[in-house]
């Protein structure tokens, strides 16, 4: 029961998040649907996330490779899957062959990572894999991603010598303070990617040590 409930509420706040969304959008000018909210689901199990599928969302995210592996057989095949945690090169593969509805990897940082997932979208036979290079805008050393000075030469290194791989813009990477900035607040300032975890889902819930 109490994973019903979870759901349910987790289908209610999606309901709420999009309608600000589209809100926040037609106040900055811009066409609802140009908003992409993700719902992040990382430490959720499948039966919540299932609740918000069937409210009518398809986008989510997760930051674990292995949980993500887990999760995606588990839940329909129609799912867009977004990757937005650290992606170590040595995980890659076991990603790209173990999620075949993964829809794009938000965390490209360097060019190491951007030439592997090129390869192995080749390698598998999979269509174009849609990226975005993730921004520290930051400076935060426990934040990952390319220095704001690198961004342009990493994304033109996407762009120019990954042919399997789409670029379709930057992630960035703000300071806390920022990083808890309303949803529709980021939007108003021209965000097309609005990921959206704990409003939607709750609290996360990590496995309690012994």
């Amino acid at each position: 029961m109490a994973s019903v409930a979870a759901a349910e509420g987790a289908a209610a706040a999606l309901r709420s998040v999009l309608s600000r969304a589209q809100q926040a959008a037609a106040r900055a000018g811009r066409a609802p649907g140009s908003v992409r909210v993700v719902a992040v689901s990382k430490t959720k199990p499948v039966p919540v996330i299932r609740g918000v599928y069937d409210a009518g969302h398809r986008c989510f995210g997760e930051n674990y490779v292995q949980e993500l592996i887990d999760k995606a057989p588990q839940l329909p095949e129609d799912i867009e899957w977004h990757f937005i945690g650290n992606l170590q090169s040595n995980k890659a593969k076991a990603l790209l062959a173990g999620v075949p509805n993964l829809d794009m990897v938000e965390s490209v940082d360097d060019e190491k990572i951007a030439n592997r997932l090129d390869r192995l979208v080749a390698d598998l036979g999979r269509k174009p894999l849609k990226v975005l290079v993730q921004v520290n805008t930051s400076g935060e050393e426990s934040k990952f991603g390319v220095d704001p000075s690198g961004c342009v030469e990493l994304a033109k290194h996407v762009k120019l010598n990954c042919p399997n791989l789409v670029f379709s813009g930057l992630m960035t990477i703000g300071m806390l303070d920022y990083s808890s900035t309303p949803e529709n607040f980021k939007i108003e300032m021209g965000s097309t990617n609005v990921r959206v975890g704990s409003t939607i889902f709750g609290a996360r819930e990590y496995p309690k040590k012994n």
